[in-house]
C-alpha cells in the first residue's frame, strides 16, 4: 500500500502548477511548457475547446430564438451579469450567472466573471496598449500607492515578446506617453474620426487621436499560422469565440501551443481550495482542489506555483490559504493582502452629431472599434485638482434611416435608396482610480459557497478624485467637440457601480518593501518566493491603459525568472 501511495503522489506531482487558464494563466502555461516544464493548469470552470465549443459562432441573426436578446426571466435572475455588454444571447453561456457564484457586496460592485477554460480571454474587448515610464512612475510622483519596483525598460522586451506571438494591430505613433510596439497594420480611422484627429492636432498639439491598438490579426505572420490562426475577418462577433483565431485568446493561442509541447496537463472543473505551505521548508508545496461536481478533494504538488485566478479570486485564494506561519493568508506578513484594490472608471461618456462630410459613410466593420485618445492629463506634471488621468475611446458612425412613412411605390423607393443619418460620435472615459486601503476585499466570516469556500466580500467605491476627473472629462470633450464643429453634444453619467469595467486590480500588489507590499519585482511573494502572482491582483496602480497586455508581459517575464531560479535550485521544496 505504501508503494501505491508513493505512485499516486508521483502522478500528482509536476514541475509547475498554474491556477487559472485565462489571459495570464494561458501565458504562464505557454512559457513554462515551452521551457520544458511538466505543467498542470487547473481551471475551476468547464473545458472549452477552440472551435469545438463555440456554439453560436456561425449562427445568423434569425437563428437565435430571441433575436439576440436576453429573455426577461434570465435578465431578472441575473441583474448583475445582465449589466455586462457581453451578456447577450450569443455569449451569455460564457458569463457567470449570479445565483451560481454569489459574493457579498459591502458596497455596490458588479463582479463580472467567466468560469471556463480561457476565462474572460474569450470575452475581452481586445484593446492593447503598453504602459510608459510615466505610468510606472505615477505612484512615486504623487505618493498614492507604493512605488512600482519595475519600470518601462524592465517590461519593454517582454511587451515585444508577447506582442509578436499574440498579434497586435496598430500604428507606430511616436508618442512618449504611449510607447509603440511590435505591430501589424492598424485598422484605419474613418472620415469623421480622421477629421477630429486633424482638428485636435491644430488646437491641442499634446492630444492625439490614434487608431485603437488591438489583438487582431490584420496581417498574420508565420508564427500565427503555426498557431492555426488566420486573418481577422472583421466579423465583430468576437465574444462568441472566433473560429478563425482572428483575435487573441487563450483558447486559440497559448493553451493549444502549450498542449502541442507535450508538457501540459489541463484540468478543468477543479476549484482550488488553498495553496499548501510547508513551514519547515518555508515553501509552498502544492494545492488542494475540490472537484466542481463530486466535491471530492485532491492535492497536487510542484516546486513553483503561478496564481492566475483573476484579480479578486487570486485575493480570495491567498486569503483562504492559511497556516500557523500565515494565519492571515499566504505571504501576508505586511497585512496588505486584499487591500488597495483599484479599477478603471468607465461611467462617463460624451455624445455628439456631425452634419459635415456627408459624402462619406462607413463600409464594413472595424474590430478595433475606431480611435483611441491616450491620456493627456497630469502626464508630465501635476496640472489639475485631481490625481492621474484618463484615456478615451473615440468613434464615429452613421447608418441608414429606416422608412417611417409612405407605402407602395414611395416605400419601395425609400428601401432601394435609404437615407443616411447624421454622423454620430461617442467618446468614453477610462479613468485611473487611486488604490486606497479603504478599497478592499475580505473573506466573509460565516457565508460559504457550495464548495465550502468562504464568499468574497467586496468593499470598493468611487471617491472625490473620480468625481473631479469625470467633470474634467465632460468639460474637455464638450469643448473639443464644439471646436470641431460637432453639435447636439450631450454628456452621460451612467452611475454604474465599480466592477462593470471588468478591470479590477490590486490586493496582492508589487513593491520593493515587504512591509507594504506582497510581491517583489519578479512577481514572487516576498514571504513565499516559489509562488508567483501575475494577473491583475499584482498591479500596484492601474494607469489608464487596458491592462491585459501588461499582465501577459509580466507573466512571461516572471516565468523566465522562475525557470532560472529553479535551475539554480533556489525554489526547490526538497
Amino acid at each position: 500500500m505504501a508503494n501505491l501511495n508513493i505512485d499516486s503522489i508521483k502522478e500528482r506531482t509536476f514541475d509547475a502548477i498554474v491556477i487559472g487558464s485565462g489571459m495570464s494563466g494561458g501565458w504562464a502555461a505557454k512559457e513554462l511548457t515551452g521551457k520544458g516544464l511538466k505543467t498542470l493548469v487547473v481551471e475551476r470552470g468547464r473545458n472549452v475547446v477552440h472551435n469545438k465549443d463555440y456554439p453560436t459562432t456561425n449562427l445568423n441573426p434569425w437563428e437565435f430564438a430571441h433575436g439576440g436578446k436576453v429573455p426577461y426571466d434570465v435578465q431578472q435572475a441575473n441583474p448583475i451579469a445582465s449589466r455586462c455588454y457581453v451578456f447577450k444571447e450569443d455569449a451569455m453561456h460564457f458569463v457567470v450567472k449570479d445565483a451560481e457564484h454569489p459574493y457579498v457586496q459591502e458596497k455596490p460592485f458588479d463582479w463580472i466573471r467567466g468560469y471556463q477554460v480561457g476565462g474572460k480571454s474569450l470575452l475581452w474587448a481586445r484593446q492593447t496598449q503598453r504602459w510608459s515610464n510615466y505610468d510606472f512612475e505615477g505612484p512615486a510622483r504623487d505618493g498614492f500607492a507604493v512605488p512600482w519596483p519595475i519600470g518601462y525598460d524592465d517590461l519593454a522586451p517582454w511587451y515585444s515578446h508577447v506582442e509578436k506571438f499574440a498579434g497586435i494591430s496598430g500604428n507606430r505613433d511616436g508618442l512618449a506617453a504611449l510607447p509603440d510596439g511590435e505591430f501589424m497594420p492598424g485598422f484605419p480611422l474613418n472620415a469623421v474620426e480622421d477629421h477630429f484627429r486633424e482638428h485636435l492636432q491644430k488646437t491641442h498639439p499634446d492630444r492625439h487621436v490614434i487608431s485603437a491598438r488591438c489583438a487582431h490579426l490584420s496581417k498574420p505572420q508565420p508564427i500565427h499560422y503555426e498557431q492555426g490562426r488566420v486573418q481577422c475577418q472583421n466579423r465583430t462577433l468576437c465574444q462568441r469565440g472566433c473560429p478563425f483565431g482572428g483575435y487573441f485568446s487563450s483558447n486559440s493561442s497559448t493553451l493549444p501551443w502549450a498542449m502541442k509541447s507535450g508538457h501540459l496537463t489541463l484540468a478543468p472543473d477543479l476549484v482550488v481550495q488553498s495553496i499548501l505551505y510547508d513551514e519547515q521548508k518555508g515553501r509552498a508545496t502544492g494545492i488542494r482542489v475540490i472537484d466542481a461536481h463530486t466535491k471530492a478533494t485532491t492535492e497536487y504538488y510542484a516546486p513553483v506555483l503561478f496564481v492566475n485566478a483573476g484579480a479578486l479570486n487570486t485575493n480570495l485564494l491567498l486569503l483562504n490559504s492559511t497556516s500557523s506561519r500565515f494565519p492571515n493568508g499566504l505571504g501576508n506578513d505586511s497585512g496588505v493582502l486584499g487591500k488597495y484594490v483599484a479599477f478603471h472608471n468607465y461611467s462617463a461618456r460624451v455624445f455628439a452629431e456631425y452634419e459635415g462630410l456627408q459624402q462619406f459613410t462607413t463600409d464594413g466593420r472595424n474590430p478595433a472599434g475606431g480611435g483611441y485618445i491616450p491620456r493627456f492629463r497630469n502626464v508630465f506634471k501635476q496640472e489639475t485638482d485631481f490625481l492621474r488621468g484618463y484615456a478615451t475611446s473615440f468613434g464615429a458612425s452613421r447608418g441608414r434611416v429606416q422608412p417611417r412613412h409612405g407605402f407602395g411605390t414611395d416605400l419601395k423607393k425609400q428601401l432601394e435608396k435609404p437615407a443616411l443619418s447624421p454622423w454620430y460620435i461617442g467618446a468614453g472615459m477610462m479613468g485611473e482610480t487611486i488604490p486606497k486601503e479603504t478599497n478592499y476585499v475580505r473573506l466573509d466570516p460565516s457565508r460559504k459557497d457550495e464548495w465550502g469556500m468562504p464568499l468574497l466580500s467586496i468593499a470598493v467605491a468611487y471617491d472625490d478624485n473620480d468625481a473631479k476627473m469625470k467633470q474634467d472629462f465632460f468639460e474637455q470633450f464638450t469643448e473639443m467637440f464644439t471646436n470641431a464643429g460637432f453639435t447636439n453634444i450631450k454628456t452621460n453619467d451612467s452611475h454604474q457601480a465599480p466592477g462593470l469595467d471588468i478591470h479590477e486590480m490590486g490586493g496582492v500588489r508589487m513593491g520593493t518593501d515587504p512591509r507594504t507590499s506582497m510581491l517583489n519585482k519578479w512577481n514572487q511573494l516576498h514571504a513565499c518566493p516559489n509562488v508567483f502572482v501575475t494577473d491583475g491582483a499584482a498591479m500596484t496602480s492601474t494607469s489608464t491603459q487596458n491592462p491585459s497586455l501588461t499582465y501577459m508581459a509580466l507573466t512571461a517575464r516572471a516565468v523566465d525568472h522562475a525557470v532560472r531560479e529553479l535551475t539554480q535550485r533556489n525554489l526547490k521544496t526538497t
